[in-house]
C-alpha cells in the first residue's frame, strides 16, 4: 500500500516503507481514511499567564502543559513568548497542528498591546504599513487605538517577537502584550491561567481556517475530564 502511494502522513503521500511517525502527533491515512490511534482528538483554549513557556517541556521551567492536566499528549499551536499572555490553542490533532502552522495559510492573530510611553499616531500608521526588521519588512496590519498607551493589532504573520520588535523600532517599548484572537477563536472572558474545551462551532471554524473539512463533526469530550474555566 505504501509503494502504491495509498498511504499519507499529515496529508503528504509517503512511498518509502519504514517511514517513521509519531502516532500521538501525526495523522496517518490510507486511501484518505484516517488510521485511528485510539486517542480522541482534543481542542483546548488556554489563557497563558506571564512566565510560562509555550513548550511541551523545558527542564526546570513551568510550561503550558503544566496548566492543562489532561491525559492526552497535547501540542501548542504556535507560541507566545514568556512575557506575553493570552490565547494559545492546544491540540493532539497532528494534521490540524501542521496545517495551522503552515505559512501558506494566512491566519489572523489579534493582540492587545500596552506601551510604556504614549504611542504616537505616526507609529501606528507605520506599523499598519509595515516596519523594516532585519529579516525584511513586516506585512501590512490592521491597527485600532484604544487609549494613548494601548492599541490592538491584527497580523497575518508571526515573526519571532514581532510586535515587540516593531514597537522598539519606532522608539517605544511594550509593557503588556496579550493575544485575544487566533484563527477565528476568541479569548473572550477566559481568566488568565485557565483553560476550556473549544465548542463544536469553534472547532468547525478552526478546521475551516486550516482548510480541512469537518464533515464528520468534532469529537465529544473524553469522560472524566472537566472544563477548567
Amino acid at each position: 500500500m505504501i509503494e502504491a502511494g495509498r498511504v499519507a502522513v499529515n496529508g503528504d503521500v509517503v512511498t518509502t516503507p519504514g517511514t517513521r511517525v509519531d502516532p500521538e502527533k501525526d495523522r496517518v491515512t490510507v486511501d484518505g481514511n484516517s488510521v485511528e490511534t485510539g486517542e480522541p482528538p482534543l481542542y483546548i483554549a488556554l489563557n497563558k499567564p506571564k512566565g510560562v513557556i509555550s513548550s511541551c517541556r523545558q527542564s526546570g521551567r513551568r510550561v503550558v502543559l503544566d496548566l492543562v492536566p489532561v491525559s492526552a499528549r497535547l501540542f501548542p499551536v504556535g507560541r507566545l513568548d514568556k512575557d506575553s499572555t493570552g490565547l494559545l490553542i492546544l491540540t493532539n490533532d497532528g494534521e490540524l497542528h501542521h496545517r495551522l502552522l503552515h505559512p501558506s495559510f494566512d491566519h489572523e492573530k489579534e493582540y492587545e498591546v500596552v506601551t510604556r510611553t504614549p504611542v504616537e499616531d505616526y507609529a501606528l500608521f507605520q506599523m499598519a504599513a509595515g516596519v523594516p526588521l532585519k529579516e525584511g519588512r513586516t506585512r501590512p496590519a490592521r491597527i485600532r487605538r484604544i487609549s494613548e498607551n494601548t492599541f490592538r493589532i491584527v497580523l497575518k504573520e508571526g515573526k519571532k517577537r514581532q510586535i515587540r520588535r516593531m514597537v522598539e523600532a519606532l522608539g517605544n517599548r511594550v509593557k503588556e502584550l496579550k493575544r485575544i484572537r487566533f484563527a477565528g477563536i476568541d479569548l473572550g472572558k477566559l481568566p488568565e491561567g485557565k483553560w476550556r474545551y473549544l465548542t463544536t462551532q469553534e472547532i468547525r471554524r478552526l478546521t475551516a481556517a486550516a482548510g480541512r473539512s469537518s464533515a464528520q463533526g468534532p469529537p465529544t469530550r473524553p469522560a472524566g475530564e472537566m472544563e477548567n474555566a
